[in-house]
């Protein structure tokens, strides 16, 4: 009896350091910029340093995090750091700050600045990426040949995202760009840009799907949130956008194939002093896309210029579409508990296509003013219905 017990015991020590070892093993892995010469002074350009301890955290078997100390590093030539990884996590800790290079040409023709590809399981924690973007905003002012300008940060390819408090400051485009990817959460996200600063969108989604921006708050110079093709599952939530041009379905329908957008919430949102508040926009030309099963509720609208607004005949300058009918079918649209003010005297318009109206239009309880007046709406080619009390009265 003796023998059998000290067996059991000796398996049961056995097993248990093996549970220790393997602990140790699976320890997370931290690895800093620095390790790699980056100097965080500002001035010397960490691009190299960055990618060498992106490559090292992406190759460890265990889960590893990049680290980036409190200091401000600058990124003067696009990165992109590549996936997949060995771990099925990999965390980047930014106490500190990225800061792009200065001027219009800084960064030549790129679309991007800094980009995450095909990663499984990437985590962005913390601090701020400041694109610079006043010089390249100048150059387009004065219509000059200037590059279209760089997204700061585009997530590509990858699935089972987390962006969580991070700051974006003066980008020279678009702020973030989620695209071709699922399973993607945006959390305590600040974006900031001046309301004149031109295309510099705060989060754009584009074929992806079960996306959530939660608890985020944007100004900016263009769309707050802008929604595009093949886009499924989105959910927004707890959102103060202004100033900017509001919350953008579209715009669709540019090309004649397209996938769609389906299955988008927008709650909670607050918007001030946009230019748009909740808004679907496509182009006037032929398409095969759609819009279907878009939730918008407990909105608040502070001075918008346009609360509630469809737009199918989107034509900037007249060019390549006029007279032409929009060809995306848009359907299963619900407006519900939407208060406040307007700043122009219509505070709801669908101004839908003659080919392909506008069906399946929800509004209930609805309460927008302009200047502590009755404001107005606007119907052309809509079909829908209204719940409770709506104002200004429905033309639905």
């Amino acid at each position: 009896m003796n023998l059998i017990i000290s067996i059991i015991t000796s398996i049961l020590i056995l097993l248990t350091m093996s549970c220790l070892i393997a602990t140790t093993l699976a320890d997370p892995v931290v690895i800093s910029v620095t390790d790699f010469g980056a100097k965080g002074d500002g001035r010397t350009d960490s691009s190299q340093a960055f990618v060498m301890a992106w490559t090292s955290a992406c190759s460890s078997e265990v889960p590893a995090t990049m680290y980036v100390p409190r200091k401000r590093f600058l990124i003067s030539s696009p990165v992109e750091f590549q996936g997949p990884c060995n771990g099925t996590k990999i965390e980047v800790k930014i106490d500190g700050s990225i800061v792009a290079p200065d001027g219009a040409q800084s960064l030549g023709s790129s679309d991007s600045w800094i980009m995450f590809s095909h990663v499984e399981g990437l985590v962005i924690n913390g601090g701020a990426f400041d694109g610079v973007g006043s010089s390249l905003w100048a150059c387009k002012a004065s219509q000059q040949s200037c590059p279209e300008g760089p997204t700061t940060l585009t997530i590509f390819g990858s699935n089972n995202v987390e962006i969580r408090r991070v700051t974006s400051i003066n980008a020279k485009l678009y702020h973030i760009v989620v695209h071709s990817c699922e399973n993607v959460t945006l959390e305590g996200v600040r974006i900031y840009a001046p309301k004149d600063s031109p295309n510099t969108d705060g989060v754009h989604v584009q074929n992806s799907m079960n996306v959530r921006i939660l608890d985020t708050g944007i100004r900016t110079g263009d769309d707050c949130i802008s929604i595009g093709p093949g886009t499924r599952n989105l959910w927004i939530q707890r959102v103060a956008c202004g100033p900017g041009h509001g919350i953008s379905i579209g715009s669709l329908g540019k090309g004649l194939e397209e996938d769609g957008v389906e299955n988008v919430t927008v709650k909670n949102v607050v918007f001030s002093g946009t230019q748009n508040g909740l808004r679907i926009k496509s182009w006037g030309r032929p398409s095969n896309g759609y819009v279907k099963g878009v939730v918008f509720k407990q909105v608040v609208m502070n001075d918008v210029q346009n609360p509630i607004l469809i737009d199918q005949n989107y034509c900037p300058r007249n060019e390549g579409c006029p007279n032409q009918n929009s060809g995306i079918k848009i359907s299963g649209i619900t407006y519900t508990d939407i208060k406040g003010t307007s700043a122009s005297r219509v505070a709801m318009k669908f101004d839908c296509s003659d080919t392909s109206p506008c069906m399946d239009i929800g509004l209930q309880d609805i309460e927008l003013t302009y200047q502590k007046q009755p404001a107005q709406s606007f119907c052309k080619n809509v079909r829908g219905m209204t719940l409770g009390v709506v104002n200004p009265p429905s033309c639905l």
